[in-house]
This record gives structure tokens, C-alpha cells and sequence, in this order.
């Protein structure tokens, strides 16, 4: 039956995108229209069928782009993010296409006389609806799971770390519309619970339960120790027809997203993945980085010049405080802040002002420390090359030998530049907050990097990383 409905909803998805594909090139070519009568009435733009006939390739071309690039997947659990991207590649790809064609096949007076802005005014349009239109999809279908409609019924196969996590999400996310019906395990006893999601048998009474003809999917969360046995389920969930997914059981293991490369027919499993470790993207961030902390420094100029004043005046001592931390490469380098501590009796070692520990906060410090103001100064460690704009956070040398003890896969985040702000920062994991949790976001941000991902986490930070509310 959800094969039956995903079927229905895909039908009902490519319908919807060729009315908003017509919809948009209507609206294109009528603001192509006004735009000729107000600027150009002298100008003669070709008849409007001859416009509209073209919709004949237009609209089933950008449907086949819109197959190519997964925009008709189940979308249960696909971020925005992607589909988004995903949308934007189609509609450049047919952008380029049309343009294409229109420049070889240019001494014909037909496609001569196609007006180039109309395409752009399509490609533009076209974007900003499907978008919209994807996520009303999305809020509608959402909305119903929530309440309990469009569900699909999932057996969990073994009872390990996989399985609870799997069982977490689901019922966190509800929207996403899973009902996780029981768990196989050989070796948890019946009845036994997580989270109200029982064992009801085991792995043996696979059959069984799929003879029922109940069940949506299968998730094999079999515990690392059991892999054994995974050749004869898969066999036996793929014989019954239901689809089948495999959850690991050493995700803290690989990345969220792995890298795989096909050796000639043998899967190869890149234990990490880092994007920024290809040269094209980190010149491009590289780029980001030197035009945003120039912007940034001449925009927040009055606010650190007042900063600067204050500072000053109300306190002795240097202006701006440095500490050691510990960046890309695992390299040391001199961090920068405004002062937000007075020093009351300096030792000799502590000449240069490089440690807090006989400082007091100053009423001006805890204001610029609570508004990161006092942050503002790493814009010149971003010039430097030392920092990026967007990163996981830099610690100090001493915290660094003793998580990378205690937190697994702690040193990976000293493979990309440390940030002024980060994933961990706008999702509140700042200051006096777990470590671990701080770990997880960073580690998160460097498997998935990509420009947009960093604009989205500034934007954030404008209204979710300024503010410390653990600054004291």
C-alpha cells in the first residue's frame, strides 16, 4: 500500500511541477511583456504562440532533469538543503541547455529573435516556485504523518546501539511518519523495551513475520558482534520483496555520509570524508573567508573602535588579549580578543598577558563577552590564515591532550581551520555546554561541508551566535 501511494504522490509531484514549469514561463514572458511595452514599445517581440510552443520540449525536458536529479524520492527524511540544491542544479542544467540552443541554432529568425531575458526570467521564477511549491508538499505530507497518516511500518532486525538511535529519531521526528513495530534479537529476552518499542521474537521468526505481508520496510540494526548472520536475512527480506535498509552498528566509526569508491566491483569504504581537503573548495572558502573578515572588520569598525575606548578606559592593561589554541593541523597560533579581564598583580611570566587565571571580569567585559563583541579581533586571525569564518572552535592546548583521550574522533576537527562561529555555536553548544554534543556538530559540519552550508550557519549566527547566554 505505500509503494501503491509513493507511487501516487510521485504522479501527483510530476503533474504539480509541470503546471508550476508552465506557471513560471507565463509569468516570465508576461513580465517579458511589460517590460517591452514600458522601456522598449518600439521593439517587436515575437508572437505568443511562437513563445508557448516551445513549452512542447520545455516542460517534459525539465521533468526529465527534475528524475535525474532525485527530486521525485521519498523525501520522509531529505533536508531542505538538498533538495534545494538538487532544484537548482535542474534548473541550471536546463538554463544552459535552452541557452545552448538557442546560440547554434541562432541564424534561424525564430531562435534569433527568442528573447535571451525571458529565459533568465524562466530559469529565476522557476526556482523560487518549485520551491515553494516542494515545501508546501512537504508541510502538507509532514502535517498528516504527525497525525498519523501515511505511515510506514518498519521491523527492526537486532537490538544494539543502531537500533536505538534509530528508535530516538523516529520518535523525535515524528513528521517523518515511521511506526517502528517490534524488534528480532537472539539474544534480548521477549517483552524486553526501548522506548515502548518491544522484542517480539527472534531473528529465526523473520519468515514468519514476513509471510504476514505487513510490513513497509525492514531496518537491519544487528549489533557488530552478530554480521554473521547478515548474508541469510538479507536473503530472506529480499526474497519476501520488502525493502530492506542496514543501519551500522559503527556509525561513531565512519561519517554520516561515506565516501565509497568502486575498486573493480569490490565497495570501498573511505573511513573519512572531508571536503575541505579538495584544493577547489578550499580555495573557495579561502576566498570567502579573506572577503568576509574584510567586510566584517570595516561594517562592525564603530562597534570595535567604541569597544576599543571602553576597554581602555575603564581597565589597565593591553587592549587585546591573546591565548594560545590549537588550529588546522593540529599547528598552535595566538588567538585574539578584547580584554574582558582586569589584572590585578601580574607575575613576570605573566608580562605578556596571556593568561586569565588572577583576572576578575570588568562590567564592560561580561557585556562584550554575553554579545561576543569581544570575539570581533579573530577577524584578523582570519586575514592571517590562522581561522576561517565558520569552523569548529579552536581550544587550548592543554583541553586538546585531554579530549582527544576522552572523546572519540575528537582530533578529526583539527583537519579544517577553526571557526569564529560554527554548526555547534547556532545550535547552542557554546561556553559551559557538553563538550561531546559540541564534538558530534563539528564532526557533522566537516562531513558535509559546502559554501551554502557556511552561509546558512552565518545567517544563524546573526540571530542564534551572538548572544553567550552562558558568558558570566
Amino acid at each position: 500500500m505505500i509503494k501503491d501511494n509513493q507511487k501516487k504522490l510521485n504522479g501527483f509531484h510530476v503533474v504539480l511541477d509541470g503546471l508550476v514549469i508552465i506557471a513560471s514561463y507565463a509569468l516570465a514572458w508576461f513580465i517579458l511583456l511589460m517590460g517591452n511595452r514600458l522601456f522598449s514599445p518600439e521593439k517587436k517581440l515575437l508572437a505568443p504562440q511562437y513563445y508557448f510552443a516551445a513549452l512542447i520540449i520545455i516542460v517534459p525536458g525539465y521533468l526529465l532533469l527534475y528524475g535525474i536529479f532525485h527530486l521525485y524520492a521519498p523525501k520522509r527524511v531529505q533536508q531542505r538543503r538538498y533538495e534545494f540544491a538538487n532544484i537548482c542544479k535542474a534548473n541550471l542544467i536546463g538554463f544552459l541547455l535552452v541557452t545552448m540552443v538557442l546560440f547554434l541554432l541562432n541564424k534561424n529568425p525564430y531562435f534569433w529573435n527568442f528573447s535571451k531575458r525571458m529565459v533568465f526570467y524562466f530559469f529565476a521564477i522557476n526556482i523560487i516556485l518549485e520551491t515553494l511549491e516542494r515545501n508546501l508538499i512537504r508541510y502538507v505530507l509532514h502535517s498528516m504523518r504527525s497525525k498519523g497518516y501515511n505511515q510506514k511500518h518498519i521491523l527492526l532486525i537486532g537490538y544494539s546501539r543502531a537500533a536505538e538511535g534509530f528508535i530516538d529519531r523516529v520518535q523525535q521526528n515524528q513528521e517523518w511518519g515511521y511506526q517502528v513495530k517490534g524488534i528480532l534479537d537472539d539474544h534480548k529476552e521477549w517483552g524486553t523495551e526501548y522506548k515502548s518499542i518491544h522484542v517480539i521474537g527472534t531473528v529465526s521468526d523473520l519468515d514468519e513475520i514476513l509471510a504476514l505481508n505487513s510490513l513497509d520496510e525492514i531496518a537491519i540494526t544487528l549489533s557488530i558482534d552478530e554480521y554473521a548472520n547478515l548474508e541469510k536475512i538479507v536473503a530472506s527480506c529480499e526474497k519476501s520483496g520488502v525493502h530492506t535498509k542496514f543501519i551500522p552498528d559503527y556509525n561513531n566509526i565512519i561519517p554520516t555520509r561515506p565516501y565509497t569508491e568502486d575498486l573493480q566491483g569490490l565497495p570501498v569504504i573511505n573511513i573519512r570524508h572531508v571536503p575541505l581537503t579538495d584544493p577547489v573548495n578550499a580555495i573557495m572558502k579561502r576566498i570567502v573567508d579573506i572577503f568576509g573578515a574584510i567586510v566584517a572588520l570595516v561594517l562592525f569598525s564603530p562597534v570595535m573602535l567604541v569597544t576599543a575606548v571602553l576597554v581602555k578606559l575603564t581597565s589597565p592593561g593591553p587592549l587585546i588579549y591573546s591565548q594560545e589554541r590549537v588550529g588546522l593541523h593540529n599547528r598552535p597560533f595566538k588567538m585574539y580578543k578584547f580584554r574582558s579581564m582586569v589584572v590585578q598583580a601580574p607575575s613576570e611570566e605573566k608580562s605578556k598577558w596571556t593568561t586569565p587565571h588572577d583576572s576578575r571580569v570588568t562590567p564592560v567585559g561580561r557585556f562584550i563577552r554575553k554579545t561576543s563583541i569581544d570575539e570581533m579581533p579573530q577577524f584578523f586571525n582570519v586575514l592571517m590564515g590562522d581561522m576561517s569564518l565558520v569552523g569548529p572552535r579552536p581550544e587550548r592546548p592543554l583541553f586538546v591532550e585531554k579530549f582527544k583521550e576522552e572523546i572519540p574522533r575528537y582530533m578529526i576537527k583539527h583537519q579544517v581551520r577553526p571557526g569564529i562561529t560554527g554548526w555547534a555555536q547556532v545550535n547552542g553548544y557554546r561556553g559551559d555546554t557538553s563538550i561531546t554534543k559540541r564534538i558530534e556538530h563539528d564532526l557533522y559540519y566537516i562531513e558535509n561541508w559546502t559554501l551554502g552550508f557556511d552561509f546558512k550557519i552565518l545567517f544563524l549566527t546573526v540571530f542564534k551566535g551572538f548572544i553567550n547566554k552562558n558568558a558570566y
